[in-house]
C-alpha cells in the first residue's frame, strides 16, 4: 500500500510505537476550526484555498471540537509515564489531511502553538486519504467529512463525524460517554424495534438475556481505552467511561451490563435514559467526547455544549 505523499514527523514530541499504542486518527478540520477556510475551499476552490493557508501560516488556527479530547488524551499519557516510563500502551495522535504540505504549513504551527501532542501529520492528495488508515494501525478516526468516515467503517476501523462546535475544555480526567446500540454493540435490537416497536425489542431482549450482544462499530476503540484504564486503580484513573443508552435499565440493561462484563469491559458509570433525553445527563458528565448513532441526541449533546460525534 502507498504511504501519504508527505508525511512530516512531529520532532517535538516523542514517537509511539503503533504495534503498541492506541493510535488516533484525527482530521484537520476535527481538531480546528477550518470551518470559514473549508467555506472558502469550497467556494473559490483548492488554489484560492492553499494560498490563503500560506499567506496566513504564522496565525494560529482556533480549537476545533476534537481538540480539547486529544489534550485530555495527552493527559492521560503523561500520568501513565509517570507511574512508568518505559510503558509504550499510550494514546498516539495523527492528523490526517487532504491539504497539501505547502498549506499544511499553518496545521503543523498551530499544533505546535497549543503544544498538542502529535507525532505525525499526514498529507494526502488523494480523494480517500482513509485507505492509509490500517497501516499507521489507526484505531479510532474522527472527521468531519462524513464520506471519509463511512468509508472508514467500511475499512473495519472505529470512526465517528463530529460537528464543529464551540467547546468548553472541560477539565481532566479524560471523559468519554458512548452510546449502546449501534455504537458499543450491534443494531440487532434497533432492528428489532423498527419492525416489532418497543414490546417486541422487550421480548426480544428478555429472550436473548444471557447471549452477549455483537460487537458495535466502537468495541475495537473501547476496548483499548479500557485496557489503559486498567493501568490504574478506580480512584486513581486518569480516564472515566460512561454508558449513556435509550435503554430503560428494567427491561433491557441487563443484557447489556451482562455483555460488557462478558467483553471485561469496565464501564465507571452507565445511565439507562429508557427514552429520556440525554442532553441534561451529558451536561453533568462534561465528557470531552459523547459517541451516538442517533443524530437528535447528537443535536441534544451540542445544545449543551457537548463536543459530539455521530457514529453513522
Amino acid at each position: 500500500m502507498a504511504e501519504p505523499e508527505s508525511t512530516v514527523i512531529n520532532t517535538d514530541v516523542k514517537q509511539k510505537d503503533p504495534s503498541e499504542a492506541l493510535v488516533i486518527a484525527v482530521t484537520a478540520r476535527a481538531i480546528f476550526n477550518l470551518e470559514e477556510e473549508h467555506k472558502l475551499y469550497l467556494e473559490k476552490g483548492k488554489e484560492e484555498y492553499a494560498r490563503h493557508q500560506q499567506a496566513n501560516q504564522d496565525k494560529s488556527l482556533q480549537p476545533g471540537t476534537a481538540f480539547a479530547f486529544i489534550q485530555a488524551a495527552q493527559y492521560v499519557n503523561k500520568k501513565i509515564l509517570e507511574s512508568n516510563p518505559a510503558e509504550k500502551d499510550l494514546f498516539d495522535i495523527l492528523v490526517l489531511s487532504n491539504n497539501s504540505p505547502e498549506s499544511g504549513v499553518r496545521i503543523v504551527n498551530s499544533a505546535k502553538h497549543y503544544g498538542l501532542e502529535i507525532s505525525k501529520f499526514c498529507f494526502v492528495s488523494d480523494e480517500d486519504s482513509t485507505q492509509y488508515l490500517k497501516s499507521h494501525g489507526v484505531k479510532l478516526f474522527l472527521s468531519a467529512d462524513r464520506i471519509d468516515v463511512c468509508n472508514a467503517l467500511r475499512r473495519g476501523v472505529s470512526a465517528a463525524l463530529v460537528f464543529q462546535q464551540e467547546v468548553q475544555a472541560p477539565s481532566t480526567p479524560l471523559r468519554v460517554v458512548f452510546d449502546g446500540d449501534a455504537v458499543l454493540f450491534s443494531d440487532e435490537t434497533d432492528q428489532v424495534f423498527q419492525e416489532q416497536g418497543l414490546e417486541g425489542a422487550v421480548q426480544y431482549e428478555r429472550a436473548m438475556e444471557a447471549v452477549p450482544m455483537g460487537e458495535g462499530p466502537l468495541k475495537a476503540f473501547a476496548m483499548h481505552l479500557g485496557k489503559i484504564r486498567k493501568k490504574f486503580s478506580q480512584e486513581k484513573s486518569p480516564i472515566r467511561t460512561y454508558l449513556v443508552t435509550a435503554r430503560s435499565g428494567r427491561d433491557m440493561g441487563i443484557r447489556a451490563i451482562k455483555t460488557l462484563r462478558e467483553w471485561g469491559l469496565a464501564i465507571d458509570e452507565a445511565f439507562f435514559m429508557d427514552g429520556a433525553p440525554k442532553g441534561p445527563i451529558l451536561a453533568q458528565i462534561q465528557p470531552h467526547i459523547f459517541f451516538d448513532d442517533g443524530l437528535h441526541n447528537i443535536q441534544g449533546a451540542r445544545d449543551v455544549g457537548v463536543p459530539s460525534a455521530w457514529v453513522p
